[in-house]
């Protein structure tokens, strides 16, 4: 798990019983995370009262205030704050209405560690995603090749015009930061950027959170819902691994790029929406039109304008600019020195193959800085594969 996520998180747990709330404890102190214990609802208020709490993972049948209400006031008292839900002995009914009401993942009892602290990471890692793109963070691509810069002038003349664009590329390249780069650039900037991973959230939810519901349409339904289409008024809309979505979910996202109106689940009112939707997929698109998995009338609403996002063995003249890009900035964040890179460093990651391109070289090197000491960067301190290795069996370069 990268040390970056987890740092300095409060992670609030609250369950009424104290052998779980201890189990979980344990584990989520053991990651590095910041923990802080409730053993009700009631008491989970208090504790939100009185500190910054970045996450909340709650059990759903509790005395007094159970989850759901827990939930509820949350949603009113602290709007975005991620909750995850406990059930027991997999009955899971509760917890994926409690997601269609808001919770934004769910556990059951008993719980695998390695699964709770994956959640944790995924939840924290997108809520802060969110909140970066809340706060109009300043954006921009890095490196000089003749790769990027063509991508950066392409983004610079779709940014103005009004229309959908669909970004091709691996994963890993950057396909949300062309998202951002074009939302910040375009007329819409001051308006909401929202980004929904289609291919993370569940089928069942994924309607519910596109479009909505209303009070009543199903269990814990307790008031209106806006879906984040509506929520992406006057904004734009990113929808990653769009390729991912099911066919029933084609025909919607399809009936609302046509006529730019949305009904929420369990209404039969229409509501206008005027947003801008970009899409992204890292798989070929094409060849599921091809095999009637997508469809074709959907993929060309979408792709009024292409853009591909080469992966990173492509322009590798930019990795070492990125290298030092992604070191200075993560030694800023942290609050240390500045760590530098050794040439053999330089030597070692212009050397190997990056498959996750940008993302894996950014991880790589933040945990490389973790490790390091004397304020060098080493190739041992990237524990990356020898070449010739398997993906997975993780071996250091030897000390130069």
């Amino acid at each position: 798990m990268n040390s970056a996520v987890r740092e300095g998180k409060h992670v609030l747990v609250v369950d009424d019983d104290p052998h779980i709330l201890e189990v979980l404890d344990a584990r989520l102190a053991s990651a590095g995370y910041l923990v802080v214990q409730a053993a009700s609802g009631e008491e989970a208020l208090e504790r939100l009262k009185t500190g910054v709490v970045d996450l909340v993972i709650s059990d759903i049948r509790m005395p007094g205030m159970d989850g759901m209400k827990l939930l509820e006031f949350i949603e009113k008292l602290h709007p975005g704050l991620p909750m995850i839900l406990l059930t027991a002995h997999g009955s899971i009914s509760g917890a994926v209405d409690a997601m269609k009401h808001g919770a934004v993942d769910y556990l059951t009892k008993p719980f695998d560690g390695r699964e709770l602290l994956a959640k944790v990471a995924s939840v924290l890692a997108k809520s802060g995603r969110r909140e970066e793109a809340r706060g109009g963070r300043v954006v921009s691509f890095v490196g000089e090749s003749q790769a990027m810069k063509e991508l950066a002038a392409l983004v610079d003349r779709v940014a103005p015009r009004d229309v959908n664009v669909l970004v091709l590329g691996e994963s890993g390249t950057g396909k949300e930061l062309v998202a951002h780069l074009i939302h910040e650039k375009s007329a819409r900037h001051a308006g909401p950027l929202l980004i929904v991973d289609c291919g993370s959230t569940p089928a069942g939810l994924l309607e519910s959170e596109l479009f909505g519901h209303v009070k009543g349409s199903f269990t814990h339904a307790v008031k209106d819902k806006k879906g984040l289409i509506e929520q992406a008024h006057q904004g734009t809309l990113f929808l990653d691994e769009i390729g991912n979505i099911s066919s029933e979910m084609q025909v919607r996202l399809l009936r609302f790029l046509e006529n730019h109106k949305i009904r929420r689940i369990g209404d039969v009112r229409e509501i206008q929406v005027d947003c801008r939707v970009i899409a992204a997929t890292n798989a070929d698109i094409f060849q599921e039109v091809a095999g009637g998995r997508f469809r074709e009338d959907l993929l060309y609403r979408l792709k009024v304008v292409t853009i591909h996002v080469p992966p990173l063995r492509e322009r590798r003249e930019d990795i070492p600019g990125l290298a030092e890009h992604f070191v200075s900035d993560f030694c800023r964040r942290q609050g240390i020195p500045l760590v530098a890179l050794h040439p053999d460093t330089v030597s070692a990651i212009l050397a190997y193959s990056w498959p996750g391109n940008v993302r894996e070289l950014k991880n790589t090197l933040e945990g490389g800085v973790v490790l390091c000491s004397g304020g060098t960067l080493l190739p041992v301190d990237l524990q990356l594969p020898l070449p010739g290795a398997r993906a997975s069996a993780f071996t250091p370069f030897a000390p130069a």
